[in-house]
C-alpha cells in the first residue's frame, strides 16, 4: 500500500470523527501524530549513532509503547490517555540544551487533540504505523509529497497562502544562491521549511558533507510564528537529518532593528516573506522611522538587508507592488541598492502561486557589501504549450533551465535586459522596468496587427460598397 494511499485512508477515517471540525483541525491532528511516529523512528537511529543519546519523552509516552501494537489501547481508554497523560506531560516538559526536549515542548505547546472517538483514533494510528520513516527507507523521502498535499488541501481552510512556495521556485533560488558547508542559512519567515530542507539537500551533494557534523547541524535556522507550519517545518527538517531543528517560534519583526549584533548576522537568507498582509500595531516601531510601515513584506526586506553579513547573499520573493511602490518602499529600495548589489531580478509569469494568490511575483537576488552598479532583469516566459500555471499544472524546475543557462553567460535579449543604478535612481528607485527590446517588439507586433485589421476592414468595406452599388444602380 502506497504512502499516499495511507494518507488518504487517514483523512477518510478522521472525517468520521465528530470532534474534528473542518480541514484545518484534521490536518493539524494528522501532522502531530505523524510527528510522533517520525520522532520515534529517528530516536531509534540516534540511539545507534549517539550512545549518549537520552530521550526526553518518558518511557510510557513513547510512540512504540502505546501506539505500535495494533491491538493496544483503544476506545475511551486511549482518548483518556491522550488527553490526560500524553498532552499534559509533553506540553510541560522541561526543556534543556542537551537533548530534543526543546523540540517536543515547542511542537506540543500549541498542538491539540481534536479526535473524540478512541476507536477511530486507533484506526488512524494503525495506518500511520504502516509508514517507515527510518533513514534507510524510501518512505522518509515521500514526506515532502505528503505535506505538500496537506498544504494544498489547507486552501479550503482559507489561510494557506503564506505556507507554501512552489518547490520549483524554492529549488531554483537555492540552486542560484548555492549554499556552502559552513555558511549560516536563515529563512526569517520559514513556513514549512521548503528553503531550509532544499538547502540541506544542496549541502548533502558537496564533497565534505557530514550530516552529523556540528557545522552542518548548526547552519540551518528559521523563524515561524504559526503553529502548524512550525510543526511541519520541524518535522521535515528532522527527516532531512537535522537532529535539533533551530526553528524559533515567533515573529522576527518583533525584535528591535538596532538590536542585531555582528554575531547574529548570517551568510545567506532565502525567503518568501508573507505579502499583502499587515503587521499588528506597534511592530513598525521596532524599525527606524524611515522604514516604518505595517506592510509585512516591506518590513522583512528591510530586516533581511540588515541581518546579512558583509558579502552575504540573499534570494527573496516579492510582489510587483514592492517594485513600483513609493514612500517607505522607495526608502527601503534605496537602502537596498546603496548597501547591496541587487544584481538580478527574475520576473515570474502570472499564476506561479495559484491557487493561493494571483499576484505577480519577482525573485530578487542580492549581495551585501557593495552598492549596485547595474541590475539584470529576466522576464520568465511560459514554456511551450502552457498559457497559465494552475494547481493542476504547476511550475516545474525544468521551466527554469533557460534562465540557468543565461545566468552564467548573460546577454541582453527579448527576455533579459540590464538597467544602470543611475537610471533606477532617476526613476526614484522604481524597479518596475520593462524590457525595451521586448517592448519595441510588442509595439511593432501591435502595429502590424492593427494594419492587418484595418486592411481587412477596408477590404470588407469595399466589398459591401460594391454590393450596395449593384443593388441600387
Amino acid at each position: 500500500m502506497s504512502t499516499t494511499s495511507i494518507i488518504r485512508s487517514i483523512r477518510n477515517i478522521m472525517r468520521k470523527d465528530e470532534g474534528v471540525d473542518g480541514d484545518a483541525q484534521r490536518i493539524s491532528q494528522m501532522v502531530w501524530m505523524l510527528f510522533m511516529k517520525i520522532f520515534a523512528d529517528k530516536e531509534e537511529e540516534w540511539k545507534i549513532s549517539r550512545k549518549e543519546y537520552k530521550s526526553p519523552i518518558p518511557e510510557k509516552l513513547k510512540w512504540q509503547n502505546w501506539a505500535a501494537d495494533e491491538n493496544g489501547l483503544t476506545g475511551d481508554e486511549l482518548i483518556s490517555f491522550i488527553n490526560e497523560e500524553l498532552f499534559p506531560v509533553l506540553k510541560t516538559i522541561d526543556p534543556t540544551d542537551t537533548d530534543q526536549s526543546v523540540i517536543i515542548k515547542s511542537v506540543f505547546n500549541d498542538t491539540y487533540n481534536y479526535m473524540k472517538s478512541g476507536n477511530l483514533f486507533r484506526q488512524v494510528i494503525n495506518e500511520i504505523n504502516k509508514i517507515d520513516f527510518s533513514k534507510n527507507n524510501k518512505d522518509r523521502h515521500v514526506f515532502n509529497d505528503i505535506y505538500e498535499t496537506i498544504l494544498r488541501e489547507l486552501q479550503s481552510a482559507g489561510s494557506s497562502g503564506e505556507y507554501y512556495t512552489p518547490r520549483a521556485v524554492t529549488q531554483f533560488m537555492v540552486d542560484m544562491i548555492n549554499p556552502q558547508i559552513g555558511e549560516s542559512i536563515l529563512d526569517p519567515a520559514c513556513g514549512t521549511g521548503g528553503f531550509l530542507t532544499c538547502s540541506m539537500v544542496n549541502l548533502s551533494k558537496q564533497k565534505d558533507f557530514d550530516e552529523t557534523s556540528v557545522i552542518v547541524q548548526n547552519s540551518i535556522r528559521g523563524i515561524e510564528k504559526k503553529p502548524l507550519p512550525h510543526l511541519l517545518c520541524t518535522t521535515n527538517l528532522i527527516l532531512h537529518g537535522i537532529e535539533k531543528p533551530a526553528i524559533t517560534k515567533g515573529n522576527l519583526l518583533s525584535a528591535k532593528y538596532d538590536s542585531w549584533k555582528n554575531k547574529d548576522l548570517v551568510n545567506i537568507v532565502l525567503s518568501n516573506p508573507p505579502f499583502g498582509g499587515q503587521e499588528e500595531d506597534g511592530i513598525e516601531k521596532n524599525f527606524p522611522e524611515e522604514f516604518r510601515t505595517k506592510e509585512t513584506a516591506d518590513l522583512f526586506l528591510a530586516l533581511i538587508i540588515k541581518i546579512l553579513k558583509k558579502n552575504g547573499r540573499a534570494a527573496v520573493v516579492l510582489p510587483d507592488g514592492s517594485l513600483f511602490g513609493e514612500g517607505v518602499k522607495t526608502r527601503i529600495k534605496e537602502d537596498l541598492l546603496t548597501t547591496c548589489n541587487l544584481h538580478t531580478i527574475v520576473r515570474l509569469p502570472s499564476g506561479v502561486f495559484n491557487p493561493y494568490t494571483g499576484i505577480k511575483t519577482n525573485l530578487l537576488f542580492f549581495e551585501k557589501g557593495k552598492a549596485t552598479k547595474e541590475t539584470w532583469y529576466y522576464e520568465m516566459p511560459y514554456p511551450n504549450g502552457i498559457k497559465n500555471y494552475s494547481a493542476t499544472r504547476p511550475i516545474d524546475i525544468s521551466h527554469f533551465e533557460e534562465i540557468k543557462e543565461w545566468w552564467f553567460n548573460r546577454i541582453e535579449n527579448e527576455y533579459a535586459w540590464k538597467v544602470s543604478s543611475k537610471e533606477i535612481k532617476n526613476r526614484n528607485f522604481n524597479l518596475d522596468i520593462k524590457n525595451e527590446i521586448s517592448s519595441e517588439k510588442e509595439i511593432a507586433e501591435s502595429t502590424e496587427e492593427l494594419i492587418s485589421i484595418l486592411e481587412t476592414s477596408f477590404q470588407r468595406s469595399s466589398i459591401i460598397l460594391t454590393e450596395i452599388k449593384k443593388a441600387f444602380l
